[in-house]
């Protein structure tokens, strides 16, 4: 069954908005804990900007949730099983043993 094209563009979306080294690293950090713009700020090594603007996309993407608690914004992950997708990439990439995801079918 092939799936509609726009099931194929969020799923593009959500992809490229990982698909950055300071975003894994982030998404990594973020698997651990809810964490401030500033702590991932200093993590990153960048400007406010630039992190910003990388926190901006993968909440767009729907990577991250955010909180606002006086002036400081929190973010955590929306969707902490997306961390289990890299078990699948780091697969890929060792050649190592097939891993085995379960995926489950929603019938309509």
């Amino acid at each position: 069954m092939t799936r509609p094209s726009s099931v194929r563009k969020a799923r593009t979306q959500v992809l490229k908005a990982m698909a950055h080294p300071s975003r894994l690293l982030i998404l990594e950090t973020l698997a651990e804990g809810e964490r401030c713009v500033c702590d991932l700020q200093k993590l990153v090594g960048s400007d406010l900007s630039t992190v910003s603007k990388h926190l901006s996309l993968m909440r767009r993407a729907g990577l991250l949730e955010d909180r606002r608690q006086g002036l400081q914004v929190f973010y955590r992950l929306r969707v902490p099983c997306v961390m289990s997708f890299f078990a699948c990439v780091d697969a890929v990439r060792d050649e190592g043993p097939p891993v085995q995801l379960v995926v489950s079918r929603r019938r309509a």
